[in-house]
C-alpha cells in the first residue's frame, strides 16, 4: 500500500494594518489519508458560521486536485460571505491551478490529492481587488512552502530569536547572540534609573539589571516601572535568591521580568527549585557565584541547568582591592574560571550549536577590564556605576559596547517581513551571521 502523503503550508500576504490582507493554512495530502478524511466531514458536516465551499475558478469549474475552502472568521452576515464567495474563492482556486500549470503541484498528483485551505478575511475588508490578489499570492506560496516542507530547522533557529510577531506586536527578547552588555540599575532612586535608561543608546547588545538594592526600596513591581521605557529590553531581576525560590521567581515573572537571579550560596536543593521555577514559567535563571569558594563543584551539584552563571566580585571587594588596579590579580584569577565553566557545560549545547549556558562576569567592569573578559569568552559583562552613574550614559555605553566583537547597534538582518531566502544551509553545520 503506497504511503499516504501530508503537507502543511502558511502564508501571510499584505501589510497587518490592512484589513484586507490574507492569512492562508492549508494542507496537501492523500485522498486516502487523514486529509481525504477531514475533507469529507469538514464538507459533509459544516459548522455555523465556517461552512466549507469547493475551489472553483468559476461556477461549474473546480480547480485541481479538489480544494475546500473553510473561513477562519464567523461569516455573520452576507457581506461576510460574499468576500468568501467572491473574491477569496476565486484567487484560491486560481491559486491552486497556477501552482498545477507552473509545476508546483506535480500532475501526477491531480486525482490523488485534496487540498484544505484556511482562509481568513477581516470583517472590515472591502477592497476586492487587494483580497483577490493576496489571497491568491498567499496560497501560491503555501503551497511551495509545504511541498518544500519550508521552514527547514536552520532557519527557525536563525529567525526565531529576531523576530517580530506583526500582528502581536511586541518582540520578547531572548539571550541568542552574545555578548551583551548588562546595565546594573542599583542606585535606590527610581527617577534616576529612569533617566539612566533613557539615554541608553539603542541596541540589541543592551539588557538591563534591575538591581538587588533598587529591588528591596521599590519592590518587584518596580520591575513594571521600568518596562514603561523600555518595552523591548531584556530585563533582569536580581532577586539574589537564597531560600523559597518559587515564590520570588514568581513575583518577578508576574513584573515582567525576562530573567532572574539566585545567589549561589543558596542551599543547592533551593538553586534546582528556583532554576526549574525559572524555566517552567520560560525566563532565564542566572546563578551568581559571589563568594561561593569553588563554583564548578556548586555548579556540578545541581540537578537543574541554568541558563547564565554569573563570575560576580563584591563591590565591597573590589574597593578594597589593594592597589586599586583594575583589572587586578584576584580579577583576573576569577575570570579565569569562565572557560571552565563552559567546559562544565561543553556536552549540553543547544541543537543550533549555541551554549546552552552562557557566562557573566561582574565587577569593576570597565572598557579595559572588559576587553579581558571578552578574551575569556565571557557573554554578558555587567557594568554598574561606569554606565548608571556617568555623566554622559550614552558615551559611556559606546564606550563599553565599542569593546564587543560584531555589530554594535541593531541587528538589520531581524527587520524583515519574510523572505524565504537561502541564506540559511543545511551543510556545514549551524549557519548564523
Amino acid at each position: 500500500m503506497p504511503k499516504s502523503e501530508y503537507y502543511i503550508g502558511e502564508a501571510l500576504v499584505g501589510d497587518p494594518s490592512d484589513p484586507n490582507l490574507a492569512h492562508i493554512d492549508l494542507i496537501i495530502g492523500s485522498k486516502d489519508g487523514p486529509v481525504g478524511v477531514s475533507f469529507a466531514n469538514a464538507l459533509s458536516t459544516p459548522s455555523k458560521g465556517h461552512g466549507g465551499l469547493l475551489a472553483g475558478i468559476r461556477p461549474n469549474l473546480l480547480a485541481k486536485p479538489v480544494s475546500l475552502i473553510v473561513p477562519k472568521v464567523t461569516l455573520a452576515k452576507m457581506e461576510d460571505a460574499s468576500k468568501i464567495f467572491g473574491p477569496a474563492q476565486a484567487a484560491v482556486a486560481k491559486g491552486i491551478a497556477d501552482a498545477v500549470e507552473e509545476g508546483i503541484i506535480p500532475m501526477n498528483k491531480l486525482e490523488d490529492w485534496l487540498i484544505i485551505a484556511s482562509v481568513y478575511i477581516h470583517p472590515e475588508a472591502k477592497d476586492y481587488r487587494k483580497i483577490y490578489q493576496y489571497n491568491y499570492g498567499a496560497t501560491k506560496l503555501a503551497i511551495q512552502r509545504a511541498l518544500r516542507k519550508y521552514p527547514p530547522i536552520e532557519k527557525i533557529f536563525y529567525d526565531k530569536d529576531r523576530a517580530k510577531h506583526p500582528v502581536a506586536g511586541i518582540r520578547v527578547p531572548r539571550l541568542w547572540r552574545p555578548p551583551y552588555v548588562q546595565v546594573a540599575l542599583d542606585h535606590p532612586a527610581l527617577e534616576k534609573q529612569i533617566k539612566v535608561v533613557k539615554e541608553l543608546p539603542k541596541s540589541d547588545r543592551i539588557i538591563l539589571e534591575v538591581g538587588t538594592p533598587f529591588l528591596k526600596k521599590y519592590g518587584v513591581e518596580s520591575i513594571k516601572q521600568i518596562r514603561e521605557v523600555a518595552k523591548d529590553k531584556f530585563i533582569v531581576a536580581d532577586l539574589k535568591t537564597l531560600d523559597v525560590g518559587k515564590l520570588e521567581v514568581d513575583f518577578a515573572f508576574d513584573a515582567t521580568a525576562d530573567a532572574v537571579v539566585a545567589s549561589g550560596l543558596a542551599a543547592t536543593a533551593s538553586l534546582d527549585k528556583f532554576i526549574l521555577e525559572a524555566q517552567r514559567l520560560g525566563i532565564h535563571a542566572f546563578v551568581d557565584t559571589m563568594e561561593v569558594s569553588n563554583p564548578i563543584e556548586k555548579l556540578s551539584s545541581l540537578k537543574q541547568t541554568p541558563d547564565v552563571v554569573i563570575i560576580h566580585r563584591a563591590i565591597d571587594v573590589e574597593q578594597s582591592a589593594a592597589g586599586g588596579q583594575s583589572p587586578d590579580a584576584s580579577q583576573k584569577a576569577r575570570w579565569a574560571l569562565v572557560p571552565k565553566i563552559k567546559e562544565l557545560y561543553t556536552n549540553q549545547k543547544k541543537a543550533s550549536g549555541r551554549d546552552r549556558v552562557l557566562v557573566a562576569v561582574a565587577g569593576g567592569i570597565e572598557p579595559s577590564t572588559a576587553a579581558y573578559a571578552i578574551q575569556q569568552g565571557a557573554d554578558i559583562l555587567i557594568v554598574g556605576r561606569f554606565i548608571a552613574s556617568a555623566k554622559d550614559v550614552e558615551f559611556a555605553m559606546r564606550r563599553m559596547l565599542g569593546v564587543l566583537p560584531g555589530y554594535q547597534d541593531i541587528d538589520l538582518k531581524r527587520i524583515h517581513s519574510e523572505d524565504d531566502d537561502n541564506t540559511v544551509e543545511k551543510s556545514g553545520g549551524p549557519k548564523w551571521d
